[in-house]
């Protein structure tokens, strides 16, 4: 049986051959609401919001947090051996990391790395001036205006693979899109794997829930790259979160061990709620990320020096009055801004940002809190950005018609990033020549070329009159979300997998699940 990694291989480097003109003349043609758009080369410059003082005061307290305070390396006896070794100061489970120590490990990891998909035209570069967008992660619910609110199955874990696929400025498959609870605990990491490569092409992210489940996704994945292909190259991001404050557990190092050793892409991610797991503060919060990050970072390079990393934080702040968690405000973005800005003077990607909101419906509130959670997103320069579509009351839900919503914002950050077209037609000369003062440009022969992309079209948006909207039954923007992503799934035709591949990653699956009695918690 080849694999698919050998079979591409070679229409791979026949394309890297060709020259881009074509390639960039494509993406023009598929437009926002056509087809696939590739993943972003920004062209906008970043926002910086903190100067070289006060970066240097966070990277100065970040060395004194892990000298001095140390992070918990919890219940993983071989962890605490490689730091040891590495020269680190272990006491118990906790760590104490020498000056310049973790900064050192880090300078191996790469600062852009590709993460490959089944279908070569997908795959996505990860770091410098890209952007790859990638859907919701981890809610057990998902909200429809047919259903309400209720727990998620696997069809629905297969509905939202195939409308990640079918979206355009959707750049990656994703991970757990939702969690299957119609699935037993100890399965449905095979079936959620599973349904990213049967019903999509695009890259995608394994199961880090266990040691065990993450060795599983790297097996699929050799199934279907081959074993070789895997092991010097990246197919599998995967999502590794420090439990803040400053402890990595046994589970999460259990599944980062696996996929660094594996020669695979770790986004090492602390989950910060302010006030609760770090400081109240901008600043503290930064110190707090830097150091948590670089810990777990630098322990990836322990595994496998070069496998890739990605410095990632999810930071939002809570009510002080309920201890909710909320999203949207000013807080959070600052530390997007501040931790992009930290990330690029350690040289290696970044993961934020997304499409955040507290909303328990698709209405305005979760349509503000998003924009002001994925503005920031653009504007900071995040190399890979989880819960891009679909993220709903706090992560809680996966909605249908926001994911919908929330697509059509993504392409619109997709035209922004491209800044402004410096080209001859670009500069429109020729048209200001044709019109001249007193007339309009409806009619020229500039405009006539050009109305097709001239400007952004919403897919969800109604820009008719109130007389037409009217006409047409008064719909909000979450009824016509609601009719698109039926209408997308209806129309969706799965990408073709070779059959022999499809064979052997079902029989693998098979003998996992017959391997061991169900578990539901």
């Amino acid at each position: 049986m080849k694999t698919h990694g050998e079979k591409t291989l070679k229409l791979q480097r026949g394309r890297r051959s060709r020259g881009g003109g074509a390639a960039a003349r494509r993406e023009l043609r598929q437009s926002d609401s056509g087809g696939q758009l590739s993943y972003i080369t920004r062209k906008i410059p970043e926002f910086e919001i903190l100067d070289e003082e006060g970066l240097s005061l966070i990277e100065a307290n970040c060395d004194k947090v892990l000298e001095e305070i140390g992070i918990d390396f919890k219940e993983d006896d071989e962890a605490l051996v490689m730091w040891k070794n590495a020269g680190a100061d272990v006491r118990g489970e906790r760590v104490h990391f020498p000056k310049g120590l973790c900064r050192s490990l880090i300078s191996t990891a790469p600062s852009i790395f590709t993460q490959h998909a089944r279908n070569t035209d997908r795959s996505v570069k990860i770091g410098g001036k890209h952007t790859v967008f990638a859907p919701v992660y981890g809610p057990p619910f998902i909200r429809n205006l047919d259903e309400g609110r209720r727990y998620a199955t696997i069809e629905d874990f297969r509905n939202f693979v195939k409308l990640a696929y079918m979206a355009p400025a959707l750049h990656h498959s994703g991970g757990t899109l939702c969690e299957p609870v119609d699935i037993p605990v100890n399965k449905r990491h095979l079936d959620m794997v599973y349904s990213h490569i049967k019903y999509s092409d695009k890259p995608f992210m394994g199961s880090v829930t266990h040691p065990e489940r993450a060795q599983d996704s790297v097996a699929m994945a050799k199934l279907l790259f081959g074993e070789e292909f895997v092991d010097q190259n990246c197919v599998l991001i995967n999502l590794i979160n420090a439990n803040s404050p400053m402890v990595f557990d046994a589970t999460m190092l259990g599944a980062l061990k696996v996929y660094a050793r594996a020669g695979q892409a770790t986004i090492i991610s602390p989950f910060i709620l302010s006030g609760a797991m770090s400081p109240v503060t901008t600043a503290g919060t930064l110190t707090q990320i830097l150091a948590e990050a670089m810990a777990g970072m630098a322990f990836a390079q322990l595994c496998r020096p070069g496998t890739p990393v990605v410095f990632g934080t999810f930071a939002s702040s809570i009510s002080m009055q309920s201890g909710a968690p909320t999203f949207g405000t000013p807080e959070p973005a600052l530390v997007l801004y501040g931790a992009a800005q930290l990330a690029r003077r350690l040289k290696v990607p970044f993961r934020s940002g997304g499409s955040l909101c507290a909303s328990k419906l698709p209405d305005a509130q979760a349509a503000y809190e998003s924009a002001q959670t994925l503005t920031p997103t653009v504007m900071a320069g995040v190399n890979f950005c989880l819960h891009g579509a679909g993220w709903l009351e706090g992560g809680l839900v996966s909605s249908y018609e926001k994911f919908i919503m929330d697509i059509d914002q993504l392409a619109m950050m997709q035209r922004l990033s491209a800044g402004i077209d410096l080209t001859s037609n670009g500069q429109a000369f020729e048209a200001l020549v044709e019109v001249g003062p007193g007339n309009h440009f409806l009619g020229c022969a500039h405009t006539q070329a050009n109305f097709e992309t001239a400007f952004y079209r919403s897919t969800v948006a109604d820009n008719n009159s109130f007389e037409q909207w009217e006409a047409e039954g008064s719909k909000t923007t979450a009824a016509r979300a609601n009719e698109i992503y039926k209408k997308i799934l209806n129309e969706y035709q799965a990408p073709a997998l070779d059959v022999s591949i499809d064979e052997a990653l079902q029989d693998f699956m098979a003998r996992k699940k017959n391997s061991m009695p169900d578990a539901f918690t």
